[in-house]
């Protein structure tokens, strides 16, 4: 006879019970009507598959550990970057026929050094506090640069005038509602003009752990990425805002990197901490740029000729396919 209590012979000898499983495989979050359980239980859903992401990396590298020299080669991950469609325009280092045709465009008296850069950048008409500011800083990024504020004077007004006082580029920062949302970059005499949208833009009081005032020094530039033909050109107008021989005692270094179309500007000081380690503190600003137009000779917006549109219904049916 029982004492009972229910409990089975020889309990606690057997194997310990499954851990329960916290959510079915047909679980599915939108089944919850109510709305503040609906996201309780998302948030432990969430939880679940960390947790399981994070046991199963550990299982994988307890087996590759106890393989040694004998555990297999670590799987490339799949991404949107590797995973890039094939594009046509891509350039080859040694292709005579792209050579060529940089040796002869608008940026060859720069990269030849017959040119010095001198940049005027400017805003909308009218512009707020903030984008003020954020032209006063990219000034001190770019040597040799000068701001202007517009009072109702027309571009076609102000490139004439560039020109006449030796000028190779104009910056112009738009903004809507308080904020610089689109950047028009063109290149003088003769062109092109390439209009940016812009985002993400970082203040230098925005940026957390950020390093002291950037001197006067020339930075060095890095492209990164810039790999189609349209890409090479965008990149070479970039470049020309800065002038050659960059002064290396200063370690600055501004970096344009693309990235699925998305060019992204950093400006940062290297800090060598000792022989064999270096470390980096941006000092901004920062912004993120994304190509709507590129444009043969100077701003024009009624007759211009366009060399690239961004035509978002056609050119983005694949998320594979980038176009610098």
């Amino acid at each position: 006879p029982g004492d009972g209590s229910g409990s089975a012979p020889g309990e606690g000898t057997g194997p310990p019970a499954p851990e329960r499983v916290l959510f079915p495989p047909t679980f599915s979050v939108s089944e919850i009507k109510n709305k503040q359980r609906r996201h309780f239980m998302f948030l432990r859903w969430k939880q679940q598959q960390r947790k399981e992401k994070l046991a199963l990396k550990k299982k994988r590298r307890k087996e590759r550990e106890a393989l040694g020299d004998k555990a297999p080669p670590k799987a490339i991950p799949k991404t949107i970057e590797n995973q890039r469609v094939y594009d046509e325009t891509t350039v080859d280092p040694n292709d005579e026929e792209v050579a060529f045709d940089e040796a002869t465009d608008e940026f060859a008296p720069y990269f030849n050094r017959l040119t010095v850069p001198k940049i005027l950048i400017t805003t909308s008409d009218r512009p707020r506090g903030r984008t003020v500011r954020f032209c006063e800083q990219l000034a001190t990024v770019i040597p040799n640069s000068h701001v202007y504020y517009r009072r109702g004077l027309a571009l076609k007004r102000i490139i004439p005038q560039c020109i006449a006082r030796d000028f190779t580029d104009l910056i112009v920062i738009n903004e809507d509602r308080k904020i610089p949302n689109g950047l028009v970059l063109s290149h003088l005499p003769d062109g092109p003009t390439a209009h940016f949208r812009m985002s993400s833009v970082r203040l230098r009081k925005e940026i957390k752990r950020k390093g002291k005032e950037p001197t006067e020094h020339v930075p060095e530039v890095i492209l990164n990425n810039f790999t189609t033909r349209l890409g090479h050109s965008i990149g070479r107008m970039f470049a020309a805002l800065f002038p050659h021989d960059p002064q290396f005692i200063g370690r600055q270094v501004a970096t344009f990197h693309n990235q699925r179309d998305y060019i992204f500007f950093r400006f940062h000081r290297y800090i060598f901490k000792s022989e064999k380690k270096v470390g980096i503190q941006e000092l901004g600003p920062r912004f993120t740029l994304k190509l709507r137009s590129l444009q043969k000779g100077t701003f024009d917006s009624k007759f211009g000729e366009y060399e690239w549109i961004h035509k978002r219904r056609e050119m983005d049916t694949n998320r594979r396919k980038f176009h610098l």
